[in-house]
């Protein structure tokens, strides 16, 4: 029976390698590891721990990662419902596993130390799945770019005609969106710090009673716990928890990547109405229980929906941040386990889809020349004009005539809903001297596309092959793809 309310973001959308990431295995494991690099860290300082005790804690944990052992959540809750303290719960759980250790598990150490450096360390290896997405999204994009990098298109500015583009050029616009996200990405996952082993109010002072007034030894042991953890450095002060603005900085970064993505399944969502691209269409998918006949472009609105709750999703931390106070309060806590894994998993979504769609993009080319020569004798007046004046024309009157033309030629099409016959309406003006042959050789959509080719070559082989070649161990499917 299904009876209880379940997230769709991980029955639906999120990938199973993001949800075991913020999935109690995951979390409490990471607690235990904690734990043990804590004790390590300790007994090397001199505490009196033996290697013993650190060998049953160690065992335990291995043996957790092999699947030879599981942690026992029935105590643990059992536990909790006793103590009404959930770190507590688990530190008892922890030692029932390893009870020769369980005089030292958690020594000198409060709730954030296991809780706050958790996050950080689940938050860092959510970046580092995010970037394999975004590396592998940037992948498929730039195939496409490359291979339509010549082909002509209408470009909008305001959604109105504007000189034309080329498909590729276009698609080099979304691919520097995601590039400007992967340079955050990077800083992030760079800069990030642990917690470290900081006491109940940030001053170590149950660490530096333990060490006997060493204030060189509290020092260390952060540097200790941060290095096992793969972390070079912890912050340098704290209160109870690490700065709430480092949340709101993380989903700050994600936000960007739903900007990016909802833009491009907006553009996409545009040119899927014009039937110039599509996103994938399965042969057996449907597009409507009403329509039969519809293609709607699913995926691309699920990006834009879900782009829409990360970027609000992204100011929770953001007001957690704020309402802090001194050295810590408890109303972040239950805010942080919604807002902060909700949009991780909902961005590991939206660059699931994004890759699908990229991968799998539909181009009618027809479509595409039919819309670009409608609008295209309209762009190239001013190279008629020209022409008109070289044959011994004046300009200014030329002009007058032109947009008189324009004009004309626009109330056929928008009121009659007939074909552009501009063309036809300035061959036959005796003041411009020129045939429709002559004109319509100014016609070659190639013509008036600029350097968009040469800028999309020059941008794939300046500023996305080094970044395919540096993370191109991250890419599904083996070798790269680009030929620039």
């Amino acid at each position: 029976m299904k009876n209880r309310y379940e997230s769709p973001l991980s029955s639906r959308y999120a990938s199973d390698e993001m949800q075991y990431i913020f999935s109690p295995d995951k979390k409490f494991l990471t607690w235990r590891k904690l734990w043990l690099a804590l004790a390590r860290a300790e007994k090397t300082l001199g505490l009196p721990i033996s290697q013993e005790q650190l060998d049953e804690m160690a065992e335990n944990v291995r043996a957790i990662e092999a699947g030879q052992a599981q942690i026992d959540y029935a105590y643990a809750a059992e536990k909790e419902k006793k103590l009404r303290h959930d770190v507590m719960a688990h530190v008892h759980t922890f030692a029932k596993a390893a009870p020769k250790a369980a005089p030292i598990i958690h020594l000198g150490a409060t709730s954030c130390y296991v809780g706050d450096n958790t996050d950080i360390i689940l938050m860092r290896e959510a970046l580092v799945l995010l970037r394999k997405r975004l590396i592998n999204v940037i992948d498929r994009l730039s195939i496409f770019a490359e291979k339509y990098a010549t082909l002509p298109t209408l470009a909008y500015t305001h959604f109105q005609p504007a000189q034309p583009t080329t498909v590729g050029k276009r698609a080099t616009l979304w691919i520097q969106d995601l590039l400007l996200d992967l340079d955050e990405l990077n800083f992030r996952i760079d800069s990030l710090k642990l917690l470290g082993s900081k006491g109940t109010t940030g001053t170590q002072a149950s660490f530096l009673e333990l060490f006997s007034g060493d204030h060189a030894k509290c020092r260390e042991l952060d540097k200790l716990v941060a290095q096992e953890l793969g972390f070079e450095e912890s912050f340098a002060v704290s209160g109870q928890t690490y700065p709430r603005k480092l949340d709101a900085a993380v989903l700050s970064t994600l936000s960007g990547l739903a900007q990016s993505a909802g833009k491009f399944a907006t553009d996409l969502r545009l040119l899927s109405h014009l039937k110039e691209l599509e996103e994938p269409f399965e042969a057996s998918q449907v597009g409507s229980s009403a329509m039969p006949y519809k293609r709607n472009p699913m995926r691309c609105e699920r990006i834009c929906a879900l782009s829409r709750f990360v970027i609000a999703e992204a100011q929770n931390p953001a007001y957690t941040a704020y309402t802090q106070w001194f050295e810590r309060t408890l109303d972040d806590s239950a805010n942080k386990r919604l807002a902060v894994p909700e949009a991780f998993l909902a961005t590991d979504a939206i660059l699931g889809i994004y890759q699908n769609v990229a991968s799998g993009l539909r181009v009618y080319e027809k479509v595409i020349e039919r819309h670009l020569l409608d609008e295209l004798p309209f762009m190239a007046t001013e190279n008629i004009m020209m022409d008109a004046v070289k044959k011994g024309g004046d300009r200014q009157e030329l002009h007058e005539r032109i947009r008189l033309h324009a004009v004309a030629a626009g109330a056929v099409v928008k009121e009659q809903g007939q074909p552009c016959d501009l063309v036809s309406r300035i061959a036959a003006d005796p003041v411009f001297g020129l045939t429709e042959e002559e004109i319509r050789s100014r016609l070659d959509p190639a013509a008036f596309v600029g350097r968009a080719p040469e800028q999309t070559a020059e941008f794939l082989a300046e500023c996305v092959k080094p970044v395919i070649e540096r993370f191109g161990e991250l890419l599904d499917g083996g070798e790269p793809k680009l030929k620039v």
